[in-house]
């Protein structure tokens, strides 16, 4: 039993070191693309091709001086970032590994639990920080957020109905034949835009209107705390990446190929940052509540109508 509990805290371990150097390896990967797509060179002066730029970056900011705002609330500012970085890493026990790990049978559950909880990590340190700029930043992204978690939902549940499950391992078991990406097609662009929307990407960065707000709700922090919510958020994309390939290309297989389709859904995200404008506000909830909304409802209904047709 000790040396069951042993592998799986060695598994966690190694999997957080993991999802930290694929996080540092995706902003790398960023800033060369958008360098390339603007005519210009990325990072290429630390290291071979810029390679150990990262962990440059890593060190320049967790070792430069922490700032506290004089009317912050310090408490909640301090934690928030904290808070919001172990969320989205836990999520990444969700990961459906064959061996040596916890396997959730109601992971899709957890899921959504753990990102309706990141949205409180957001509203707390834009508010705590007491400046209006962060505050505005803090309202757009909770607001946003909440809106596309229904969407989102919803999309999912058509996928969860063609499996009866919410074990994420039995999407491999019912992709075997066929990728769900065929027959949910549509879906499964609503799908992506939502999670553009859902990480807070372009052409969704509200919180981050330069021109009205600087940088959104993390806009008073500095140095570890910027660090740690640059880290959440590109652990979310990472995981989102995830977990479309999960549900739409195949499932999770010991393969390659699987890291290939997740490497591939990363670069989309990028690409959409380098190439489109971003939406204007009432358009972002336009296309929420009277598009997405409607769609991901109507497919629910033929879906669940498939499932008993099949069945």
């Amino acid at each position: 039993m000790m040396k069951d509990m042993l592998m799986i805290f060695l598994g966690v371990i190694i999997l957080i070191l993991g999802v930290l150097i694929g996080v540092a390896f995706l902003t790398l990967l960023e800033r060369k693309l958008l360098g390339y797509i603007q005519i210009r060179k990325g990072p290429n002066k630390v290291g071979f091709w810029g390679i150990l730029q990262p962990f440059s970056d890593a060190i320049k900011l967790f070792t430069k001086e922490q700032t506290y705002p004089m009317y912050s609330n310090y408490i909640s500012y301090y934690f928030s970032p904290i808070v919001g970085f172990i969320l989205s890493l836990i999520i990444w026990m969700l990961i459906p590994y064959y061996f040596n790990f916890i396997s959730f049978s109601l992971g899709i559950l957890f899921f959504l639990c753990c990102t309706s909880m990141g949205v409180y990590t957001v509203m707390i340190a834009g508010w705590s920080s007491n400046s209006n700029y962060s505050l505005l930043g803090g309202l757009r992204a909770v607001a946003q957020t909440i809106s596309y978690e229904v969407s989102l939902f919803l999309i999912m549940m058509s996928s969860l109905f063609m499996i009866m499950e919410f074990n994420m391992i039995m999407y491999f078991n019912f992709q075997n034949n066929i990728w769900f990406i065929y027959i949910m097609y549509p879906l499964s662009l609503c799908m992506f835009s939502s999670m553009l929307a859902e990480t807070n990407r372009t052409p969704f960065d509200f919180a981050e209107g330069e021109s009205e707000l600087v940088s959104g709700f993390n806009v008073e922090y500095s140095s570890g705390g910027f660090a740690l919510i640059f880290l959440a958020e590109y652990s979310s994309i990472l995981f989102m990446s995830l977990l479309f390939v999960l549900i739409f290309m195949g499932g999770y297989s010991l393969s390659i190929i699987f890291y290939v389709k997740l490497s591939l859904i990363s670069f989309l995200f990028i690409w959409v940052r380098g190439t489109l404008p971003r939406y204007r506000y009432d358009k972002l909830m336009y296309l929420a509540w009277k598009s997405y909304l409607p769609i991901s409802l109507n497919f629910l209904m033929f879906y669940m109508g498939f499932k008993m047709f099949l069945m």
